[in-house]
């Protein structure tokens, strides 16, 4: 082998050794600068679509038809713009509220003083159907968390508290936003 061709051989070695950690570099620096959806901790826990007793539109009897949100997690998350729907587009809009760490919230259908551990649509009308129907939260980018549904070919789910079936990760991906807003849509409240 001619000392040309051994110094050609090594420059090549170099080159490509130089693009391969070039490349791996790039790989890594765009690995990290791109932001990680971790799995929310937040979940639906419980619904309760059928208020116990006479639907007379009464606080009490609204106040009686909720759905639970628990954060599993040690960490409190920031729920401010996330939403709570029901199939029909009705949206709840939760406003600069954080679920702390290991606690639930429940979401009342009426009106009320929200506290911690409580919080009012303001509606003066039911918005679950009681025979079938889904609560689904999404983040503020409309991002999907977590979906209960009830009703037509669902069986009772003790685990769950009420008739219901999870969609979990199949459903997961799906990142469609729904910015329609209807009238009486609006943020802190149920729209409809």
């Amino acid at each position: 082998m001619s000392v040309s061709t051994s110094v050609t051989a090594r420059r090549m070695a170099a080159a490509v050794l130089a693009a391969g950690a070039l490349v791996g570099s790039a790989s890594v620096s765009a690995s990290a600068a791109e932001p990680r959806f971790e799995r929310s901790h937040v979940a639906i826990s419980r619904v309760q679509a059928d208020a116990p007793g006479f639907d007379d539109r009464s606080a009490r009897s609204l106040n009686a038809e909720w759905v639970e949100i628990t954060n599993s997690g040690r960490r409190g998350i920031d729920l401010d713009g996330w939403t709570l729907s029901d199939r029909q587009g009705n949206r709840y809009t939760f406003n600069h509220y954080r679920l702390a760490g290991r606690s639930t919230v429940r979401v009342h259908t009426g009106y009320g003083r929200d506290t911690s551990r409580d919080l009012y649509q303001d509606r003066r009308n039911e918005v679950w159907d009681n025979r079938s129907d889904a609560a689904t939260l999404r983040t503020e980018r409309g991002r999907f968390v977590d979906s209960v549904s009830w009703g037509r070919h669902h069986d009772r789910d003790d685990r769950w508290g009420h008739w219901g079936h999870r969609h979990d990760d199949h459903r997961r991906d799906d990142h469609r936003r729904d910015d329609h807003r209807g009238p009486g849509d609006h943020r802190g409240h149920f729209g409809g």
